[in-house]
């Protein structure tokens, strides 16, 4: 009887494992048919010069921006220009990740930072990252480095403001047993804190990437010599709509795949987490 039980529980195992990559194949599905048809309705659109309150008589059409991306990709400036803008965005947002964890860390745990240092983080804050361009311009020595530091300030609050959420969440029962077992202070941090905040500081990081993105285009476009956002402007002024295309499409993929890693390490790193599974 009990092997009958056994057997009956994988057997209804291995159904629900099948039924949920059916429903993930029936998923991705609907999301590429759902890109298709707004691909072929542009198409549809801009073919037949349509005017319904919006000009797409004005706009490239599909074909002509895949023939401007296939000359794009022939060229090694596209290249040049996309392999800038990573090493840009990674070294802002990777310092930003670095610097608004711990800050959200010491906000978040120390009265006396939070006195010092929590009213100029609110004051900055609300402030455009673009916003501050002219502060770049005059305090670095270089576009490259300006550049860098306004993708640095793009994403650093929403880090820093997640993890500092983050850690005042955190149930206060947690650290007074840890600490009733003689964990020290340094203890509480690697144990309880760090591997508690995760979920929030990952949060942080996704919205910090988008972000990123943002204001590193547009400082590229009023400041840059090189990069995706600085073609994309170059193009715009010379009227060359469909190169402009390419480079917003350029952006998009570039965009989704930084923020898919970023997604993609935080479920690796807190796979341990209880999660709801879709029906």
């Amino acid at each position: 009887m009990n092997a009958v039980a056994v057997a009956g529980e994988a057997v209804a195992e291995t159904e629900t494992a099948r039924g949920r990559t059916t429903s993930e194949w029936g998923s991705r599905a609907i999301r590429i048919v759902s890109v298709l048809a707004a691909v072929g309705l542009w198409q549809l659109l801009t073919v037949n010069d349509v005017r319904a309150g919006l000009r797409f008589d004005s706009l490239p059409t599909v074909t002509e921006i895949v023939a401007e991306f296939g000359e794009h990709l022939g060229k090694d400036q596209y290249y040049l220009d996309i392999a800038q803008s990573l090493i840009r965005i990674v070294t802002g947002f990777g310092l930003a990740a670095v610097v608004g964890v711990l800050a959200g860390i010491g906000l978040g745990r120390s009265r006396l930072l939070a006195d010092v240092f929590g009213p100029l983080t609110e004051l900055v804050r609300p402030i455009p990252a673009i916003a501050l361009v002219p502060v770049a311009i005059l305090l670095f020595p270089s576009d490259e480095s300006g550049i860098v530091f306004i993708t640095f300030t793009a994403s650093l609050f929403p880090v820093l403001v997640s993890t500092r959420h983050a850690v005042r969440a955190l149930p206060t029962i947690w650290e007074d047993a840890v600490r009733t077992l003689g964990a020290s202070r340094r203890d509480v941090l690697v144990r309880v804190v760090f591997p508690g905040i995760l979920p929030g500081v990952f949060s942080g990081l996704s919205v910090g990437m988008g972000v990123a993105w943002i204001c590193l285009i547009s400082a590229e476009m009023i400041s840059g010599r090189l990069g995706v956002g600085y073609r994309t402007w170059q193009a715009y002024t010379i009227v060359d709509y469909p190169a402009v295309f390419v480079g917003m499409i350029t952006i998009g993929v570039l965009g989704f795949a930084t923020s898919g890693l970023v997604e993609l390490a935080g479920r690796r790193i807190t796979r341990w987490l209880p999660r709801e599974v879709a029906e």
